[in-house]
This record gives C-alpha cells, sequence and structure tokens, in this order.
C-alpha cells in the first residue's frame, strides 16, 4: 500500500462526505438551532410580556379592590344615616302622638269635669228642689221654682 494513495483516497473520501454534510445534513441542523433560538427568544420576550401584564394586571385588581372597600365604606355611612335619620323619625312621631294622646286625655278631663259639675248642679238643684218642698210642704208654681233652679244652677 501506498502511503500516498491512502492519504489520497482518504482525502476525497473526507471531502465527499464533508460536501453531503454540508449539503444535506447542516442546513437542516442551522435552521432547526435557528428556529429553537427564535422560540426560545419568543417564549423569553412572552414570559416579560406575561410578567407585565401581570404587574398590571395586579394594580388593577388592587385599585378595584380599594375602590370597592371605598364604596362600601360608603354604603354603610349611608346606611348608618338613613338608620339615624328613620330612628329620628320615628322617635318625632313617638313624640307628637304622645303628645296628641296627652292633649286628648287632657280634653277628655276637662270634658269629664264639664259634665261632673253640670251632674252635681243639678244634684244640688234637686236636692235643693227637695229640700224646699219638705220645708214648705206646700205645692210652688213648677215654672217659677224652675226659673229659680235655673237661676241657681247659674250662680253655682
Amino acid at each position: 500500500m501506498n502511503l500516498n494513495a491512502t492519504l489520497f483516497a482518504q482525502m476525497v473520501v473526507f471531502f465527499i462526505l464533508w460536501w453531503v454534510v454540508a449539503t444535506f445534513v447542516w442546513p437542516p441542523l442551522v435552521k432547526a438551532l435557528d428556529e429553537r433560538a427564535t422560540k426560545i427568544a419568543d417564549g423569553l420576550a412572552a414570559a416579560e410580556k406575561s410578567k407585565t401584564d401581570l404587574e398590571i394586571a395586579t394594580k388593577r385588581a388592587d385599585q378595584a379592590l380599594a375602590d370597592a372597600k371605598n364604596e362600601g365604606a360608603q354604603r354603610i355611612a349611608e346606611a348608618e344615616k338613613k338608620a339615624q335619620m328613620s330612628a329620628d323619625e320615628i322617635k318625632s312621631n313617638a313624640q307628637n302622638e304622645a303628645a296628641r294622646i296627652i292633649a286628648q286625655a287632657k280634653s277628655e278631663a276637662d270634658q269629664q269635669i264639664i259634665r261632673a259639675r253640670d251632674t252635681l248642679r243639678n244634684e244640688v238643684a234637686s236636692l235643693a228642689i227637695k229640700g224646699a218642698e219638705q220645708i214648705l210642704r206646700r205645692e210652688v208654681d213648677q215654672n217659677a221654682h224652675q226659673a229659680l233652679l235655673d237661676q241657681l244652677k247659674a250662680e253655682l
């Protein structure tokens, strides 16, 4: 065997192998690596965008929560104010009703006093008539007697 021929044959095989690899193997391999690098870059960009979106969403959620708390506190304050107004109105109505009942009771008491006085006058007049009848034991003119009793009632 000749060393030059072996070296030359190995060189020819090497160049043929290099050409096959450079033509058929290397371009798909480089293309796959480029695609993977692109996917990784897209994934990193998407992750960064997601992180930014998450921060924005967190801020919005915090703001919405704060708004909800403020609105809840405002509604509670309004409810307390309405309850206080309602309580004041009920108290006022109760005081007005109590005043009306007291006035009505005073009016009824005054009417009962007037009725009692009238009844008492009539009884006093009757007693006076009976007393006068017993003292006089005689018949007196009924009309004159009634006029005297009416005058007596008016004086009492």
